[in-house]
């Protein structure tokens, strides 16, 4: 049977366990399993205290409830599972049930995934979140490592691009001949080598060391991120440039899901539905709150001129449709998701 076939089998069944009013469900929630075992599901990403790991607080609780305590979610947040591809790898193998991460560092299962780093597609952070949630494109994002096996379950706005520096960063020029750490995707190494500087593809783990060695000078990420972990005390020096945009993609190990009864795979993903929704407008009011605290533990934050600014998109905004010019694998989903950005305004 084909993993497509799987997956719509499922989301029936899914659809059904929610919708259902029959008492049958509550009765079940806080049931013991059967034979009495608890399926251990393992939740892992690189961040802390960041949206990320809220959307696996969150997921843990209902999961725990939805299959009546048979499934006992652990919670591994700021890399402690590893780097972001032994991560990776772990969830292909099923050491690992849920992996949260930005998609681009998925580039190396699916080059599809880097898609959403391009540089200029939305306006603000509702437009994007407008966007991710389009039911068309969604489906179509979340099922591109299914045959890579990753199954897509949540995906979700990390916030806008932001630089964090050793040195100010007030001006595009302060950009010329820096090293940058970026994810690991041509759209973000492309987009700082048309700003001058050079692009380093990092994992999260080893970004602060390399700061505060000065191997690199700065970093291409998230705000929450960087505030959540205390970057002011290495690179007190932040600049929102809101150029593109971070999001988080939440992928299932196929191999455990296949090992699941009917009604935990349904239980798993209807949870995971319900989960994307409620952390996409916390994640905006997190933002704002981080924001404050950048400033309050002694970081700057800074903003483009409107003259840099437009020169930025002039640099990057043509970086998306360039490379898909040259990768034609990427042109299907990318015609999607420019056609959802449009309709989203």
């Amino acid at each position: 049977m084909s993993v497509h076939a799987i997956l719509a089998g499922v989301a029936a069944i899914a659809t059904a366990l929610v919708t259902s009013q029959a008492p049958a469900q509550p009765a079940a929630e806080g049931a013991a399993p059967p034979d009495n075992r608890v399926l251990v599901m393992k939740l892992a990403t690189a961040t802390l205290n960041d949206g990320q790991h809220e959307w696996m607080k969150r997921f843990a609780v209902a999961i725990e409830k939805r299959s009546g305590g048979r499934i006992k979610a652990e919670l591994y947040p700021a890399s402690q599972l590893g780097s972001i591809p032994r991560m990776i790898e772990g969830t292909q193998l099923g050491s690992i049930q849920i992996f949260i991460s930005p998609p681009e560092f998925f580039v190396g299962v699916d080059q599809r995934f880097e898609l959403l780093s391009a540089a200029g597609l939305f306006e603000s952070e509702q437009h994007a979140v407008k966007t991710i949630s389009d039911p068309e494109f969604a489906k179509a994002f979340l099922a591109v490592g299914a045959n890579k096996g990753l199954i897509g379950v949540g995906l979700f706005i990390g916030g806008p691009a932001t630089f964090v520096m050793r040195a100010p960063l007030r001006t595009l020029a302060d950009l010329k001949g820096k090293k940058i750490r970026v994810f690991a995707s041509p759209f973000q190494i492309d987009q700082i080598t048309r700003l001058g500087g050079t692009g380093v593809p990092m994992s999260l783990g080893d970004v602060m060391p390399a700061l505060q060695q000065g191997t690199i000078d700065g970093a291409l990420g998230a705000l929450q991120v960087f505030t959540a972990l205390g970057f002011y005390d290495t690179t007190k020096y932040m600049n929102e440039t809101g150029h593109s945009f971070v999001f988080s993609l939440a992928v299932m190990s196929k191999r455990w899901f296949d090992t699941l009864p009917a009604d935990l795979q349904a239980a798993v993903l209807a949870t995971a539905q319900e989960v994307g929704p409620e952390v996409n407008p916390w994640e905006i009011d997190f933002l704002a709150w981080q924001r404050k605290t950048w400033v309050e533990k002694g970081g700057e934050l800074e903003v483009l001129s409107p003259a840099d600014r437009a020169q930025l998109m002039a640099k990057t905004g043509t970086i998306g449709d360039d490379i898909v010019k040259t990768k034609p694998e990427l042109k299907p989903m990318w015609d999607l998701l420019r056609a959802t950005v449009k309709r989203s305004l």
